[in-house]
């Protein structure tokens, strides 16, 4: 009503902002508490942004009808998250960005502040580096769709939940037990499908035994993912000891009906060249990623992905 009725469908207040701060007494005199000035403000915004989603039939009701009570139930809710979640989602400018957010959201059951966390962790661009336009397009309308194993990975991975300092010395075994401690958001932070099976799983041959550091399990690609955690620039030994990691999981551990293993060398520092020349052209499944310990500037990575 404030769109249509006030502003004759204009989509920019051009009415003095007394009006509104007149019409949030009004309301909340009225209904109660809920119609503030800023609450008003977002209640245009959304509006304006999701309009598309109400029938019009519903629009002239709601414009016309003198008892809102009678509207209940009379509409399919088209949104499926909290006015919380709508006023963050309301902040994005890019429509394609928003839209992501409100999928991934909405399938993932997130709070209010995941939802900020993910933002602010730049995981739109993060996944979105590795498509091109029309991946990127379909980021936005249907979410992450994880079909193949490059589906699951982003461009990094983000822990800067687990406390970690950059310019502070920690060992391999005090960044994994940091990600033990804070479990559940590193699952959250490696996306859609992930189980948790173990931590230094060991397998021994002719005598010499072997940990992986952690090993899980996905249910969409049906199949195990193995992460060695390592703190300092990743080298040919690395991924030499996870393609035996690997080898050994595809041999020994799935089921024949299962798919095969993925093997994640987390660092904090890549090395290209090393990767391009030690793995196969054809390689799908050992991938090395950078992990970050602070949150990454969405700038830069905007630029990055223009």
């Amino acid at each position: 009503m404030i769109v249509e009725d006030e502003q004759l469908g204009r989509r920019r207040a051009d009415y003095a902002k007394e009006t509104i701060s007149r019409l949030s007494s009004e309301l909340n005199n009225e209904f109660g508490k809920g119609y503030s000035v800023s609450n008003l403000e977002y209640m245009r915004s959304f509006y304006l942004i999701y309009q598309d989603r109400f029938p019009q039939s519903v629009l002239g009701k709601i414009m016309n009808d003198t008892k809102p009570q009678s509207l209940i139930g009379i509409l399919e809710n088209p949104f499926h998250l909290s006015w919380t979640h709508y006023i963050q989602l309301l902040k994005i400018k890019d429509e394609h960005e928003r839209q992501f957010y409100e999928i991934e959201a909405a399938q993932g059951n997130w709070s209010v502040r995941e939802l900020q966390r993910q933002y602010n962790s730049a995981l739109f661009e993060r996944l979105a580096l590795s498509k091109d336009k029309k991946g990127i397009k379909e980021l936005a309308e249907k979410g992450q769709v994880i079909q193949k194993p490059s589906d699951a990975l982003k461009s990094h991975y983000v822990l800067e939940f687990l406390g970690l300092k950059e310019d502070t010395k920690y060992s391999e075994s005090d960044l994994e037990t940091a990600i033990i401690d804070k479990l559940e958001h590193f699952m959250l932070e490696l996306g859609k499908g992930f189980l948790f099976e173990g931590r230094q799983r060991r397998f021994t041959f002719e005598g010499d035994s072997f940990f992986v550091d952690l090993v899980f399990y996905n249910r969409l690609l049906k199949c195990f993912v193995l992460f060695d955690l390592k703190i300092g620039k990743l080298n040919h030994q690395d991924i030499g000891q996870m393609q035996m990691y690997v080898n050994y999981y595809d041999r020994k551990v799935k089921l024949p009906e299962e798919n095969a293993t993925i093997g994640i060398i987390l660092c904090k520092e890549e090395n290209r060249t090393v990767i391009e020349f030690t793995l196969p052209e054809n390689n799908k499944q050992i991938f090395s990623k950078e992990y970050k310990a602070v949150l990454p500037s969405k700038d830069a990575l905007k630029k990055q992905l223009e």
